[in-house]
Formats: structure tokens, C-alpha cells, sequence
């Protein structure tokens, strides 16, 4: 891949790949700084990348990869030596916003708050269900393509996915949330 083909990939995919890492990071400090070291990690293989394959997947598995090293030595580095505080990493999520010029300020504020209460819950599950939910809807990706990445069988990707659809769905009727 040249400079051009990786400038056209990342205007491309760009917003999709950021996305990703600020849901799977939890934040957006967290997710840009993912955001970047995934690029750059791209960009060092850059050469090596073909664009004609699916490179997009190939930038989310590295994502997933970098953001799973990231939490190792983090883990590995509070059992050496603990931090007094845990609120350096935020559980807050990533903001979605649907502005249509269309709604009123009251239909944008209930639109955000159920957003953020859905983005909660959803950060509230496993790794093993919560990665999987993300890249088939903030990331537009197909059960295959996932599978891919995580190197899981297709099975266990659906498997995982309903699993994950069941839980969210009973965490919502426990508050009440009916749609």
C-alpha cells in the first residue's frame, strides 16, 4: 500500500476504526490513544498491507490486539504496584450523538440519555460478548469478518452475539426499559 492508498483507507475507514477504540477504550482519551497507536502500527506495515484486501478488519483485529496488550501491563503493573485510585480509566463511553435538525432540544436530550444508558450497559458486559457487539454495529461488520478477527468460529461469534443480545435485554427490563 502507498501513501495515497493509506491517506484514501484512512479517510475511508477512518471514522469507523475511532469509533471502535473510543467504545472498546470506554472513553475517548483512552480510545484516541488507541486510535493513534493503531494507526501508527498501520502505518509501520504500511508497506506490507494490500489494498485490495480487507484492511479494514485487519485495523480493527490490530485495535483489539494493541487495546488487549494495553490491559495486560496495566493489570500486570497494579499488581506490582497498586494505584491509590482506579478512576483513571472512565467507563463513561463514547458519545453518540443523532442530531437531525428536525428534533427538538427535549427529543436530542432523551435521545442522549438513552444512548449513554444502552452504551453503559453494553460496557457493562464481558469482553467475550462486548467486542463482538461492537464491531457488528459501530463498525458495520459482518458475523465472517468478525469471526476473522477474533479468530473464533462463526458459530461462537452468533453464540456470543445472541448471548450478549439476551443479557442487554434482561439488564433492560430489570429497569423498566420497554421498546
Amino acid at each position: 500500500m502507498n501513501n495515497d492508498e493509506f491517506e484514501r483507507f484512512i479517510l475511508k475507514f477512518g471514522k469507523d476504526i475511532l469509533r471502535f477504540c473510543r467504545m472498546t477504550a470506554g472513553d475517548a482519551e483512552n480510545g484516541d490513544e488507541l486510535y493513534q497507536d493503531t494507526m501508527l502500527k498501520l502505518l509501520e506495515k504500511k508497506k506490507r498491507l494490500d489494498s485490495t484486501q480487507n484492511t479494514k478488519s485487519y485495523a480493527l483485529s490490530t485495535s483489539i490486539y494493541l487495546w488487549k496488550n494495553k490491559k495486560k501491563k496495566y493489570a500486570n503493573r497494579m499488581r506490582l504496584v497498586p494505584i491509590d485510585s482506579m478512576d483513571e480509566i472512565s467507563d463513561e463511553g463514547y458519545e453518540v450523538s443523532d442530531n437531525d435538525d428536525k428534533a427538538s432540544p427535549e427529543q436530542i436530550v432523551l435521545q442522549q440519555n438513552e444512548a449513554d444508558m444502552i452504551q453503559g450497559l453494553v460496557a457493562s458486559l464481558t469482553e467475550k460478548y462486548r467486542i463482538p457487539i461492537y464491531l457488528y454495529y459501530s463498525a458495520d461488520m459482518q458475523i465472517n469478518e468478525i469471526a476473522e478477527i477474533l479468530g473464533l468460529p462463526e458459530g461462537t461469534v452468533k453464540s456470543r452475539m445472541r448471548n450478549a443480545k439476551k443479557q442487554l435485554k434482561e439488564k433492560l427490563e430489570a429497569i423498566g426499559y420497554d421498546r
